[in-house]
């Protein structure tokens, strides 16, 4: 218990300790008092914020003026109303009942389609192809859009049909596509195409692995029951709408014990085209065709012959391919046009130079492929011209010639090169995409197999 003593003895201590024994103590402890009390001060007098629920309420109150009902249904049925509707193509379809389908009840528009040159495309249009149209309350169309090719590998067109007050005008331009790498494996249970099917593959996909392969497998009976594929190829889209199938990229097959791969390899900077390789940078390709024309026979060979029209025998210096006129004719290897014009007996003739002192040439042709002149870049496969006549000829047929160093040789017994090997300046940007490709095979097929390079 404090007693009165303990409470002065206290009192006199704290007094002791604010004054202090020294002029510098006694300052010191006087203002932190002060300060102290200033503070103690301030927040018995500060004011309490009120509560919310004790605020005044206000409310403002005003009146709007609503439109007139009969103003905006007026001001609708005065202003022209427009509909989009979208199709696709069913097969059987015909330019009537298609319009039909889009609420097009426009007969100046279906004459206008079937008759100027651009427009009547839609109406080669495939099954499954979407068709735009823009009608006004009374069906007359406003426009018309819709995507067409020539081809598969083709490149893409937007056609658009527009009302230009009471014309029409076609106009078409190219598409710009989604590029897309996509990655497929499959299984064989049957056959190759059963198996692309399952996995979804397109056809020409499907084609493409035969053709890179098909020098090392037999497709028709090397195939074995749990044989595995892996493939990598480009997609087209537009709009979020797959278009087609384009190139395979790389390719791997395990055909029983052995694995097969190849990698497409294009170097933009580069005059010679694109091929496949094999993973250490060989060439899968061989460099020349071993005839220019798909499907034709030999009607006079590399040998000493009796001239058809001179009747002199003399050495035939080419080989002699009979074919209709007409008949496209292929450039046997990637080159360059060294010439392309008429030249004596060869009549309409293209000579094509190729890499290390290779070049062919291709006579009695009855015309030449448009663009085709000197300098021109060729690839092998690319057609240069279709078979004819001219020359001293007495019938429709291809004269070929295959020369190294300018010097003849039969092209069905020379033993034919592969592609022109890449540069050394080629094989690090081979190597990246190599290795990218080898990536994606991983990821495909995780266990390792031993591997045989393809040999084409």
């Amino acid at each position: 218990m404090f007693t009165l003593n303990k409470l002065l003895s206290a009192g006199s201590r704290s007094k002791k300790l604010l004054l202090g024994s020294s002029r510098k103590t006694r300052v010191v402890s006087g203002s932190a008092l002060l300060l102290a009390v200033c503070a103690f001060g301030a927040a018995g007098v500060a004011p309490m914020a009120p509560d919310a629920d004790d605020l005044p309420i206000k409310s403002i109150t005003q009146e709007l003026a609503l439109p007139e009902l009969a103003e905006q249904i007026a001001a609708l049925e005065s202003s022209r109303q427009n509909y989009i509707s979208e199709e696709r193509v069913r097969s059987g379809d015909t330019l009537a009942t298609l319009l039909n389908r889009l609420g097009v009840d426009d007969s100046n528009a279906a004459t206008f389609i079937k008759s100027d040159p651009i427009a009547r495309n839609v109406m080669q249009l495939k099954a499954g192809k979407r068709v735009q149209a823009q009608t006004d309350e009374a069906g007359e169309l406003n426009w018309l859009s819709s995507t067409i090719s020539s081809g598969r590998n083709d490149a893409m067109r937007n056609i658009v049909i527009t009302r230009e007050g009471n014309q029409f005008k076609a106009v078409e331009t190219p598409v710009a596509m989604e590029r897309r790498v996509e990655m497929r494996s499959g299984t064989i249970k049957s056959s190759l195409f059963a198996a692309t099917d399952a996995a979804q593959i397109p056809d020409n996909v499907a084609s493409q692995i035969v053709d890179m392969f098909s020098t090392d497998i037999d497709f028709g009976s090397d195939l074995r029951r749990g044989d595995r594929f892996n493939v990598v190829y480009e997609t087209f889209w537009q709009n979020g709408e797959y278009v087609h199938a384009g190139r395979v990229l790389a390719g791997e097959f395990m055909n029983g014990p052995a694995t097969y791969q190849s990698v497409w390899f294009e170097d933009p900077g580069s005059a010679q085209s694109g091929g496949y390789y094999g993973f250490d940078g060989k060439s899968l390709k061989k460099a020349f065709l071993k005839s220019p024309l798909e499907f034709s026979r030999i009607s006079s060979g590399f040998s000493l012959r009796k001239h058809p029209i001179s009747g002199l025998w003399k050495a035939h210096k080419g080989v002699d391919f009979a074919a209709a006129t007409g008949t496209p004719i292929r450039a046997a290897g990637d080159g360059t046009i060294d010439f392309a014009g008429k030249q004596g007996g060869y009549g309409n003739v293209v000579v094509i130079k190729h890499w290390s002192n290779y070049s062919t040439a291709y006579a009695h042709m009855s015309r030449f492929a448009t663009n085709l002149r000197k300098g021109t870049k060729v690839s092998q496969g690319q057609v240069i011209g279709y078979v004819g006549t001219t020359g001293w000829s007495t019938g429709p047929h291809l004269h070929y010639e295959f020369r190294v160093n300018n010097q003849a040789r039969d092209p069905m017994t020379v033993d034919i090169p592969n592609a022109q090997p890449l540069a050394a300046a080629q094989m690090q940007r081979f190597r990246a995409v190599a290795g990218e490709m080898s990536h994606r095979f991983a990821l495909l097929t995780p266990e390792n197999n031993s591997v045989r390079l393809a040999s084409k």
